[in-house]
């Protein structure tokens, strides 16, 4: 089986690399992309997390540098995903972002933000319910930037009018939510009736259990579905002790990644290929919708995007075993060979 590579719309680090640190250099980006490139991805959105005006700027520019100097950053980084800092505060919704750098969506820091940036900041979460949201919303999609809702505590009127507004993607949908919500009236099933906004999912076994997760892909359907890893630098490492934003988060021996001490998930280990095997192995999808969700859906969600930004990439190749496993991966002039292909 062959396909497009698997692109990854929401990636914070990898294999011990953190996206997020000020002092990550190109050769540690290089590490990070290689193993990524090992799973079948061959391009991704590095994604930065809340965090205050200053340490974001810094955050992207060090990320920016880094990717212009490496060898696999120019092939497989098309932008970047910002999620935060422009998020609800409130307990629950916060999840591991800190609430204290969280604020009211800003186009000016975004601005400012890009503004020497070699590669653009491509897609934007947002808390739909803050003021100025709508705008904001309005403002990122006539550049080109795709907006999408997450941590947010939206109703359904306002998730609607965020979708109006422009609107496209749920971020991680069921995630970012506290644990006691009205039983209906809630910003999951909001979203989830919304037929304008895609979705992307955790599909790790640990953010969302699988029945949820097939009740989730039902109501989006297949063409609406989204994979992504949410994977921090403790992917594709050992468990232990690990460097995100700022913070030592523990990638447990069960998978899952949190704050030491604290119930809240931290993103995940998870790869992107595994996160396919997941599904197929649970019976939620067929390896070609699997392959679909990780590959042509996050593709077409940010097409305009790409065009917009006259960013061309290539999508490259891969080739499967029966199992899902990468055992050919091709993009630009970088090829690799993994196993017995």
């Amino acid at each position: 089986m062959r396909s497009a590579g698997l692109f990854d719309l929401q990636v914070n680090g990898f294999a011990g690399v953190d996206f997020n640190a000020e002092t990550i250099d190109a050769d540690q980006l290089d590490h990070a992309l290689e193993a990524m490139l090992g799973t079948g991805i061959t391009s991704c959105l590095p994604t930065l997390i809340t965090a205050p005006a200053d340490a974001l700027a810094a955050r992207l520019a060090a990320l920016d540098r880094a990717v212009a100097r490496s060898r696999l950053g120019p092939v497989m980084v098309p932008g970047y995903h910002l999620e935060g800092p422009f998020l609800n505060p409130a307990e629950g919704y916060a999840g591991c972002h800190p609430a204290s750098a969280m604020s009211v969506p800003d186009v000016a820091l975004i601005e400012r933000l890009s503004r020497e940036l070699s590669r653009p900041i491509l897609l934007v979460t947002i808390a739909p319910e803050l003021p100025e949201s709508e705008r904001f919303i309005r403002a990122m999609t006539s550049v080109g930037r795709v907006v999408a809702i997450g941590h947010s505590a939206a109703d359904a009127a306002t998730v609607a009018r965020a979708a109006q507004a422009g609107a496209r993607l749920s971020t991680h949908l069921g995630n970012g939510l506290p644990q006691t919500l009205h039983k209906v009236e809630n910003p999951l099933f909001a979203q989830l009736a919304e037929d304008r906004l895609s979705a992307s999912f955790i599909a790790d076994g640990i953010h969302l259990p699988q029945h949820a997760l097939k009740v989730m892909l039902r109501s989006k359907g297949f063409e609406r579905s989204i994979l992504v890893s949410d994977a921090v630098s403790a992917a594709a490492a050992r468990p232990g002790l690990y460097p995100f934003a700022g913070m030592s988060v523990e990638h447990a021996a069960d998978g899952s990644v949190r704050l030491p001490g604290s119930r809240y998930l931290a993103g995940s280990a998870l790869t992107l290929d595994c996160a396919m095997r997941n599904l197929v192995t649970w019976e939620l999808a067929t390896p070609d919708q699997a392959l679909w969700m990780a590959s042509r859906n996050p593709r077409d969600l940010m097409a305009a995007a790409l065009v917009a930004f006259s960013i061309e990439i290539d999508a490259g190749e891969v080739g499967w075993s029966r199992d899902l496993r990468p055992r050919e991966i091709r993009v630009g002039s970088i090829s690799r060979v993994i196993g017995d292909a």
